[in-house]
Formats: structure tokens, C-alpha cells, sequence
């Protein structure tokens, strides 16, 4: 018995479209599509394997922060994703560099949802 891999992350979420938008225009996710549930929802391409699924109706408090509950997305390049930002006013949290050499940034979804941005660790590290 061996698990293989994340397939994907669920977020509970108050107006899917709302959330829809964030993630296709901020983002730039793929959208997927979504098997017919009897609930709102929408899905998301996260990288070649793995999915953000967003349940809609959300009525529950969120509870997700920078050093608590957020996921993290591997990005290739920091400073077009901070260009990116900076242009169409999209806040987020300024560039840290973790321990390891790796830059990390956070930016919020509709419903306050801490998203990472993060690079790769630098192979130079010693």
C-alpha cells in the first residue's frame, strides 16, 4: 500500500462564480470539467495531476492564514507572478525568503483563503 500523490484540495466556498473568477483572472487556473453534483461547485486544474475543487455554500467562518491553514503553488517565476499583482491591484502579502533559499508570497482568495506562491528551493544552497 503506497500513496501516490495529492489529487486535490477542497475549499468551501460562500459564491462559486465570485470564487470562479479569482481563480481563472488571478490565478490563470484551468478550469475542468465538473461531474454533475447535486451542489454547487467548480473545478480547477492545480499543475499536470492535481485539482482545486470549490464546494459552494459555504456558511462556516474561514479559518486560514500565512502561518496556519493555506496551501502552497510552485511558481517558476516570483517576480512576473509580484508584476503581475503590483499591475492590477491584486493584494498580497510581500516576498519572504524562507530559510532554505525558497521566495514565498501569499495572496487571498474571495472568502479569506491564504494561498502560497512559492519558487523552488536553489540547488546552490550549502
Amino acid at each position: 500500500m503506497t500513496l501516490l500523490e495529492l489529487n486535490h484540495v477542497a475549499l468551501h466556498v460562500q459564491d462559486v462564480e465570485k470564487s470562479c473568477e479569482f481563480y481563472e483572472n488571478v490565478l490563470r487556473l484551468p478550469r475542468m470539467k465538473r461531474p454533475d453534483f447535486d451542489f454547487p461547485g467548480a473545478w480547477f486544474r492545480l499543475g499536470a495531476h492535481q485539482e482545486l475543487h470549490l464546494i459552494g455554500n459555504r456558511g462556516d467562518a474561514v479559518n486560514s492564514n500565512d502561518r496556519g491553514n493555506h496551501y502552497a503553488l510552485m511558481v517558476d517565476d516570483m517576480d512576473a507572478w509580484e508584476s503581475f499583482f503590483n499591475e492590477n491591484a491584486i493584494d498580497y502579502l510581500p516576498r519572504r525568503t524562507r530559510p532554505d533559499g525558497a521566495f514565498q508570497i501569499y495572496v487571498t482568495d474571495p472568502d479569506g483563503y491564504f494561498i502560497e506562491l512559492c519558487t523552488p528551493v536553489p540547488e546552490d544552497i550549502t
